[in-house]
C-alpha cells in the first residue's frame, strides 16, 4: 500500500540515543520525536545536539516523520495562548530545521456548539498557527480524539487553510468518542498529513472534557478505555488502511505505545502486524 512505517521515539521508554538504535532494529523508516521536554526540547536543545541527532538518524537509516509539540494545555484559554502560540511557532521552526514539515499536538476539546466562547478562542489561536505554518510550508497537525471527526472537520473548514491539519489517531476515536475511524478518514481526507498506529477499546462512556482534562498519567490509568497492542483492540485496521489508501494517503503510520510492560516487544510486533497488512 506504499505507506511508511514509523514509531514514536519515546514509546521505547529509554534515552533517545538508545531509542534510535531500537527503532532502526524494528526496520521502520522514521521516528516521531517529542520537542517539548528533555534534551530535545525546543527550549534547551543545542546546535551540538541537533547535529548529533541528525547524524545518529542518518547512521541508522531513519528520518523524522514529525515532531510532537503537545504543550499539554490546549488553546482554550486566551490568557495563556500568547505564550503557547509563540512556543508552537518555535517548534515548527525546529521541525523545518530537522527536516520535517509536520508538528503534531492536541489543541484541546473542540466544542460541538460553535457558540461557545472556547470555540472562538481556539479558532483565533489556530488561525494564527495556520498562517504561520503556511508561511513555513509546514503543518501544525491536530491529533484526533477529543471530538468527533465531523466536529473537527467543521472547525478546520472554517480556517480556510491546511496549515492546521490532522494527525489521525484511530484508537483515540475508538476509545474516547466511539467514532468510526474508517469514516473519519473520508471526512478528514483533505487534512490528513500524519497518522498514529495505535489500538484500544472503549470500556464506558465518559465525557471527553473530563478525559482530556486529566494529566497524561491520569489519562492512561482512566477506566473509560484501554490501550491494547495493535490488532487486539477495536480499530478495524484492514478497512482503515484501505480507506487511507483510497484517499491517496502515502505518509507515515507511526506506532505509538503508551502503556505495557515491554514496549519494545509491543512495537516490534506492531511493525510486523502492519507490514503483513500493507505488503
Amino acid at each position: 500500500m506504499n505507506f511508511k512505517l514509523g514509531v514514536m521515539l519515546e514509546s521505547f521508554q529509554v534515552p533517545w540515543r538508545e531509542a534510535i538504535i531500537r527503532a532502526a532494529q524494528t526496520g521502520v523508516d522514521g521516528v516521531q520525536i517529542r520537542a517539548v521536554d528533555g534534551e530535545l526540547s525546543v527550549d534547551i536543545v543545542t546546535e551540538e545536539i541537533k547535529r548529533e541527532l541528525r547524524s545518529r538518524l542518518a547512521e541508522n537509516g531513519l528520518e523524522i516523520s514529525a515532531l510532537c509539540g503537545d504543550l499539554g494545555k490546549g488553546f482554550g484559554n486566551r490568557e495563556h495562548n500568547g505564550v503557547l502560540i509563540e512556543k508552537s511557532k518555535r517548534i515548527i521552526d525546529l521541525a523545518k530545521e530537522l527536516g520535517t514539515d509536520i508538528v503534531t499536538t492536541h489543541i484541546g476539546v473542540i466544542p460541538a456548539d460553535k457558540s461557545r466562547e472556547r470555540y472562538r478562542i481556539m479558532q483565533e489561536a489556530c488561525f494564527e498557527l495556520a498562517a504561520y505554518a503556511d508561511r513555513c510550508q509546514a503543518h501544525f497537525a491536530v491529533e484526533t480524539g477529543p471530538e468527533t471527526a465531523l466536529t473537527l472537520k467543521g472547525f478546520l473548514d472554517e480556517l480556510g487553510s491546511t496549515g492546521v491539519a490532522v494527525n489521525l489517531d484511530p484508537a483515540n476515536f475508538v476509545m474516547v468518542t466511539g467514532d468510526d475511524p474508517v469514516k473519519a478518514v473520508d471526512y478528514l481526507k483533505k487534512y490528513i498529513v500524519h497518522t498514529h498506529a495505535k489500538d484500544g477499546r472503549k470500556l464506558l462512556d465518559r465525557d471527553p472534557e473530563i478525559i482530556y482534562g486529566l494529566s497524561e498519567a491520569e489519562m492512561l490509568q482512566d477506566d473509560a478505555f484501554i490501550e491494547l497492542p495493535l490488532g487486539e483492540g477495536d480499530v478495524p485496521f484492514p478497512e482503515y488502511l484501505s480507506a487511507l489508501k483510497a484517499i491517496g494517503y502515502r505518509g507515515y503510520l507511526t506506532i505509538e505505545r503508551e502503556v505495557g510492560d515491554d514496549p519494545g516487544a509491543d512495537i516490534a510486533r506492531a511493525a510486523d502486524y502492519l507490514r503483513k497488512l500493507i505488503s
